[in-house]
């Protein structure tokens, strides 16, 4: 059943391709707008001899890396302190209303005013973009948590917070708190686009310089990284999940 799927899946993959090529083609499409696939390669090979593909991707993976752990860190930290303390969460349920709102990109003013057109900046867009997804998933985790376990905890002698978190509240809470970690994973990646395209090096700001040049292959070629580099990522994440809690097998 798997292969089929794989198969259906190249199928239909395969004939996008050969669409796209032909309105390309025939002219029902000005290649000046959209490219055609067989372009692709040879957009490819420039940038790659020229070493701008390498040096964007490393820019651009590093400000994804830094960005996505900083959030993803602070987001499973406070969303689990929340979680497990509800005083905690009422004290600071008006301020998540109030900022919760608010685009990543929108802080990209005040991202430039403190941090300057550099990686910081970029890193700071990132981790705002990750923060919010992670924090509500890992609080809504700890909060679904069957509260007859932690009942259970405790006859057992584990009373303080610290013991319930590890022996009760993050095992069981883990399969949300990855949930919101596999989702942030693509955010990660629309918020590197925009933090780079206010002049932070790296992908983003590599399309909108070919963008601006009518570079149509050029877009489209980096707009491909990126999907390939996030398909990469959440197949090893969905390996690394699977392994994690291959104890509900």
């Amino acid at each position: 059943m798997r292969q089929k799927s794989y198969v259906y899946s190249a199928c239909g993959l395969l004939a996008f391709l050969l669409l796209w090529e032909g309105f390309t083609r025939l002219s029902f499409v000005s290649q000046s707008l959209v490219p055609s696939p067989s372009d692709l390669p040879t957009a490819f090979l420039r940038e790659y001899r020229s070493g701008k593909w390498q040096e964007m991707l490393w820019l651009s993976l590093g400000h994804y890396g830094k960005g996505f752990g900083i959030g993803s860190g602070l987001g499973v930290v406070f969303g689990v302190l929340t979680g497990m303390y509800l005083k905690l969460e009422w004290t600071f349920a008006w301020l998540v209303r109030l900022l919760r709102p608010i685009p990543n990109l929108a802080w990209a003013p005040f991202a430039i005013i403190w941090f300057g057109v550099d990686e910081a900046a970029a890193v700071f867009i990132i981790s705002i973009g990750v923060f919010w997804i992670v924090f509500f998933a890992a609080q809504g985790a700890i909060r679904s948590v069957d509260r007859e376990l932690i009942e259970l905890a405790n006859a057992f002698g584990f009373r303080s917070g610290p013991e319930q978190l590890v022996k009760v509240l993050l095992p069981a809470a883990t399969p949300g708190i990855l949930v919101g970690l596999r989702t942030a994973l693509g955010q990660a990646w629309m918020a590197v686009v925009a933090a780079e395209i206010f002049g932070v090096s790296g992908l983003g700001s590599r399309m909108m310089q070919a963008s601006s040049l009518l570079a149509t292959d050029l877009v489209v070629l980096y707009m491909l990284t990126m999907a390939l580099l996030y398909g990469l990522m959440d197949t090893v994440f969905v390996a690394v999940q699977s392994y994690l809690l291959r104890w509900k097998a």
